[in-house]
């Protein structure tokens, strides 16, 4: 007898999503399926375009439907929808970005651990994987992106209305503080103002339909993360931490500041974890893995390792991300990881229903 969709479908059963732990047919993922003369095609839709475990699903749904009498070959054909973290936040009038999917903020503990570097390269990663991006510079005390992105080559966007036309630039839209005020200009806050500045930028800006908006946050736990937490609706935050101790300590405040305001934390990345030098040996400079034993101590996802790479600190100063990603192969390689693993862990906590508004108590 001819192999049936009914059958196809029922092997697919057997089939997990690696991070998920269900099966692929429940997770409402199996698209479409045809059959004709023993050869197989099954649609396939992620739910991000950085999936880091495709190849795998691809090797587990052939294994699983050539276990089948009369599969001669299997195809499997794959495309991507980002699901959005809570549609009922989304759909609620105090959503004032019910066009974003997802919300992640950056953060860190201290300053000078190249959180504005990883927020970046996170957005432009997740960009050209195929999902729609935005980055805001929160950090409007010391804002970074007009210079990791070239903004200084790029006019202020003119308004329209009382909304503010972000840039588009590296293939994600983006909106800096740096880019509205004089440059030279110092930027000083109080409480009021430093709440004023963020909403402006954040709900202010016509971001329109996105997958993923990177919020930039200055380092520390002040007024902006707090502003934050009661303006938006957060998928969830990342940390950026050096190995050393002294950075972990800080680290390990942010982490729980983050999660006082029940935001949920999405992982840590260790940023300049190792050097290798001219001679191909890798230097421990400050104590490599630190950040990634703290993780595991707060039982906080490790999303992975950027070295100190000289590339690297070039790309960011000529405001050019991208050839992060398409010069230097290992370097890509090392940022696609921990994009991917990124966009793995906003997919476990979309569909596991973990998220709630983030309140703030004061005791």
């Amino acid at each position: 007898m001819p192999v049936t969709k009914e059958q196809v479908i029922d092997r697919l059963r057997t089939v997990n999503d690696p991070e998920l732990h269900r099966d692929l047919v429940t997770l409402n993922m199996v698209k479409n399926v045809a059959v004709c003369d023993g050869v197989v095609s099954v649609d396939i839709e992620l739910t991000t375009p950085a999936c880091p475990l495709k190849d795998q699903i691809q090797k587990e749904v052939q294994a699983a439907v050539k276990e089948l009498d009369g599969v001669e070959e299997v195809g499997v054909n794959f495309s991507a929808n980002v699901a959005a973290a809570s549609p009922q936040q989304r759909a609620a009038k105090s959503n004032p970005l019910p066009g974003v999917k997802h919300i992640i903020a950056v953060g860190a503990g201290k300053g000078g651990v190249g959180k504005s570097t990883v927020a970046v390269n996170l957005a432009v990663g997740l960009a050209r994987a195929g999902a729609a991006v935005g980055l805001m510079d929160g950090d409007i005390y010391g804002p970074s992106l007009p210079t990791l992105l070239g903004l200084d080559q790029h006019k202020p966007q003119m308004a329209q209305g009382n909304m503010i036309v972000p840039f588009e630039v590296h293939g994600i839209k983006t909106m800096t503080i740096g880019k509205l005020v004089e440059p030279d200009k110092p930027l000083i806050w109080r409480g009021p103002m430093a709440h004023g500045a963020f909403k402006q930028l954040a709900t202010q800006t016509d971001w329109g339909t996105l997958d993923y908006l990177i919020i930039d946050l200055p380092p520390g736990t002040g007024d902006v993360p707090l502003t934050m937490s009661q303006l938006l609706p957060l998928t969830g935050a990342v940390v950026v931490c050096t190995p050393q101790k002294v950075a972990q300590d800080d680290a390990r405040r942010a982490i729980a500041m983050f999660r006082q305001l029940d935001i949920d934390m999405l992982g840590v990345v260790e940023n300049m974890s190792y050097f290798i030098g001219e001679d191909g040996k890798e230097y421990d400079i400050f104590g490599r893995g630190g950040a990634e034993t703290m993780a595991q101590e707060m039982g906080v996802p490790f999303l992975g390792a950027v070295p100190i790479n000289m590339a690297l600190r070039a790309n960011s100063d000529a405001g050019n991300p991208t050839a992060n990603f398409t010069d230097d192969p290992k370097l890509a390689g090392e940022l696609d990881s921990v994009v991917k693993t990124l966009a793995g862990q906003v997919s476990v906590h979309t569909l596991s229903g973990a998220y709630v508004q983030p309140t703030i108590s004061i005791s």
